[in-house]
Parts: structure tokens; C-alpha cells; sequence
């Protein structure tokens, strides 16, 4: 069975449409009116190997943390949604990420709790035309709707543009390990809880 979902997410401040395959080569199609924040979301989906198309319409003349808060929550959304009973996954992923002179590190549990923590001193207010403190929000938004923890660090790192391509790239082999499938395992919820 296919591991997609499609989410269109409207409130007063965005318009996302956003289509989502877990299982997939690592295309992108990607238009947030973020140019830097495209950037990361297709490094997302080609370190991830997923398939992911994103239309993001926001009020960016107020400021981008409507735009990139909501497609993060979009995102998650998303992953909750194609995972479905979540019965066979491998459930958790961590990967330390190097980007010449930076190390990230990130490290996901789709454990149906949400908790997310952002550890990165980046110098720059601004890489591109992306609002550096957005960072968090965006990561935060989808730990909340994926129902998952959340936990990236930056290292070191002198590049503000380095350091956070290396968390998105981190986050997305993470994520990427954590919706895998164990063939052993295929029928089995990987929680002595029952519930994820």
C-alpha cells in the first residue's frame, strides 16, 4: 500500500497544498515564496527520499512565520497521515550530519507525543531572504501535528547559511530512517504500549 497523503491547509494567513510520498525517489516540487526556505525543503525531500510537492500562498507582506510555521505543520500533518497504524516502522531515526566545517545532529520518535528542542546558535538574523529565528518555528510546527519528538543540535559551525542546511539535511536522513519499514516486524506496533 502507498504511503502518501495529501494535505490543503487554509486559514487567514496561508493557503498550502502539499502532497507527500514517504516511499519515494527524492523529487521536488517546491514554491513557498521563500527562495531559501525551497532550498531546504528539496534538500528535505531528496536526503529524506521522499516525493514532496509544496504550493505555499501566505501574507509574507506581514512577515514569514505564518508561511514557514504553517508548512511545517502541513508537513507533519502529512507524515502522520501516510504512515497511517504506523504497524512496521522503525519508529525512531538519528543522523549526524557534516557540512564541512558544521556537524549537526538530529534525532526523531514518531511516538505520538509531540516535544520538539532547536539547540542552534546561528550569528546571522538572516540567510537568503529566510528569517533565521523561523527556524525553530518551522520544526516545532511539525512536531506538533506529527505527534513526534523532535531533537536537533548544531555542534559547531561558522556558515549560518551551513548550519542550517546541515539540521534540515540531518532532520530529513533522520526522518527518513524513522518511516522506514523492518520487513521482520511488518505487523507489529513498535510500542510495548500498544499506541503510538
Amino acid at each position: 500500500m502507498a504511503r502518501t497523503a495529501t494535505i490543503h491547509r487554509i486559514t487567514t494567513e496561508t493557503d498550502i497544498r502539499l502532497r507527500l510520498a514517504l516511499d519515494g525517489r527524492g523529487k521536488s516540487q517546491i514554491s513557498t515564496g521563500i527562495r531559501f526556505f525551497d532550498h531546504m525543503l528539496d534538500l528535505t525531500a531528496r536526503h529524506g527520499a521522499f516525493d514532496l510537492k509544496i504550493a505555499a500562498n501566505g501574507d509574507l507582506d506581514v512577515d514569514q512565520h505564518h508561511t514557514v510555521e504553517d508548512v511545517g505543520i502541513a508537513l507533519g500533518e502529512a507524515v502522520r497521515k501516510a504512515l497511517g497504524s504506523k504497524k512496521g516502522i522503525l519508529r525512531a531515526g538519528y543522523f549526524l550530519m557534516p557540512m564541512d566545517e558544521t556537524l549537526a545532529a538530529a534525532a526523531i520518535d514518531l511516538s505520538g507525543r509531540p516535544y520538539c528542542v532547536v539547540l542552534a546558535k546561528v550569528k546571522a538574523q538572516k540567510v537568503g531572504d529566510f528569517t533565521v529565528e523561523l527556524l525553530e518555528d518551522f520544526f516545532q510546527g511539525f512536531a506538533q501535528s506529527a505527534k513526534a519528538n523532535v531533537h536537533l543540535s548544531c555542534l559547531y559551525g561558522r556558515s549560518s547559511h551551513h548550519q542550517i542546511e546541515a539540521l534540515f539535511k540531518a532532520f530529513a536522513r533522520a526522518l527518513r530512517f524513522a518511516v522506514s519499514r523492518d520487513r521482520r516486524l511488518k505487523n507489529v506496533l513498535p510500542s510495548t504500549k500498544g499506541v503510538l
